[in-house]
């Protein structure tokens, strides 16, 4: 308990003394955000290796979010932020704090019932749009802790560890994985029993299959910059790599849980189609409906790429989102996921 104290007086220094709530910026207000763990090195602008843990390589990027792993051809959905204090054993003893308010979405207890190990993830609940964090490979989850609970910036939810399914993590490069994203969809169980996986989805909604993350360094950098104030400024930033029209008359429930994201009012009547503008990692973070008309003779429950940042999609090479037929593009298999799991597409 005495430690738990500190540690979370480590957390309100991070969450108040440094990222303050100091205005608004258009219609929605600065938010508050924490550090995850304790280390003060990321606040006081300190190299990344200060904060980082790396893969087996020993390359520090390795533990950054994106095409980071395996000279590039791996994809990794989240910062990977080493320990500060261990045991005699040497087992890390770091507290995990929910980076702002929310809500309890999930809890992992058992280690080998997934590849995040222990996890839980949070939906802030009060933000706009309602952003997941997710925090995974811990020890232990925090007594009391469970599926429901609001939970307050700062507050202690865990135990850095090295909990993983599948596959050992040293003890050596113990670590907090810390996600940062939005669920894909509430019909995932459908989904995910079309794809006949062979195992039980353990984990709902929650599953790492159903959320796409974004990258956090690139979040708390533009905060702290007073680039962004919030996460719509940050989403609206966003870049497109790829933009994809689905002729559909589905609104898909991504749109119902964000509606922050679209770009217009749903038209008059029954909508037609959409255009998703996704970044390089797969984001889907810009959806523009469209009438009849703007669709035309596009088949229903069809894709069609309508436009590619060519540089952009090549730089990221761990992603499938587009191939080329010639001069057309196409949508891929990393795409089709997105599409299938986004309107429900069956192909």
């Amino acid at each position: 308990m005495k430690r738990n104290r500190g540690w979370a007086g480590w957390g309100r220094w991070i969450a108040c003394g440094v990222l303050a709530t100091v205005g608004l910026r258009g219609s929605e207000p600065r938010i508050e955000i924490a550090w995850p763990t304790p280390n003060r090195a990321y606040l006081e602008k300190k190299p990344i290796d200060a904060f980082i843990q790396p893969t087996e390589s020993g390359e520090v990027t390795s533990g950054l979010f994106g095409c980071v792993r395996t000279s590039g051809t791996q994809f990794h959905e989240a910062l990977d932020l080493f320990p500060l204090e261990r045991d005699r054993r040497g087992e890390p003893l770091d507290a995990i704090f929910a980076v702002m308010g929310g809500v309890v979405r999930h809890i992992n207890p058992v280690a080998g019932a997934s590849s995040y190990g222990r996890y839980v993830v949070i939906e802030h609940v009060d933000t706009v749009p309602s952003i997941y964090t997710l925090y995974a490979h811990l020890s232990a989850i925090a007594d009391g802790l469970k599926i429901g609970d609001r939970v307050t910036q700062t507050q202690v939810i865990a135990t850095m560890g090295r909990s993983a399914g599948g596959y050992t993590i040293p003890k050596e490069r113990a670590h907090l994985h810390f996600e940062m994203g939005v669920m894909l969809t509430e019909r995932f169980q459908s989904w995910y029993d079309w794809k006949r996986f062979g195992s039980k989805n353990d984990h709902g909604l929650w599953n790492g299959m159903n959320l796409v993350g974004f990258d956090p360094m690139a979040f708390y950098d533009a905060f702290r910059e007073r680039r962004v104030d919030n996460f719509r400024d940050f989403f609206r930033a966003q870049e497109a790599a790829v933009t994809v029209r689905v002729a559909t008359t589905r609104v898909p429930d991504f749109v119902t849980r964000y509606p922050s994201l679209m770009t217009t009012l749903l038209p008059p009547g029954q909508v037609a189609g959409w255009d998703v503008k996704f970044n390089a990692t797969g984001l889907p973070f810009a959806w523009t409906p469209l009438t009849k008309e703007e669709i035309g003779a596009q088949r229903t429950d069809t894709a069609q790429v309508v436009a590619v940042d060519e540089a952009a999609v090549k730089a990221c090479r761990c992603k499938d989102l587009v191939k080329w037929r010639g001069s057309k593009a196409e949508t891929d298999r990393d795409m089709n996921t997105l599409l299938q799991l986004l309107f429900g597409l069956r192909k």
